[in-house]
């Protein structure tokens, strides 16, 4: 997942949990309006059913992706642990002489 995804992520949860966005989220709060992700209201800001979807999304792809990365990592160390207690073959094992 991108560092662009995963920041949206923060901003729209820290939206949905009512939580106050700081300066710096002033430009993804401006394309966030303005793409229908949010909107202002009377208590302040609230996603849209749009920003739900997405903020849900957003959260399937994300355990997706730890999910592949943890499968990954395992195969990587069961492929390590089978490496390191294989026995090396001689040269000589399993060579036949040609006369």
């Amino acid at each position: 997942m991108s560092l662009e995804d995963l920041a949206l992520l923060e901003v729209l949860q820290r939206i949905d949990q009512h939580v106050v966005l700081t300066d710096n989220d002033n430009a993804m709060r401006q394309r966030m309006i303005d793409g229908a992700l949010i909107e202002e209201g009377e208590y302040g800001l609230s996603l849209t059913a749009a920003g739900i979807e997405l903020c849900k999304s957003l959260q399937h792809r994300l355990a997706a992706d730890q999910q592949a990365a943890k499968i990954t990592q395992q195969r990587e160390d069961d492929a390590a642990g089978q490496q390191g207690t294989q026995v090396p073959q001689s040269h000589e094992e399993g060579v036949t002489a040609i006369d």
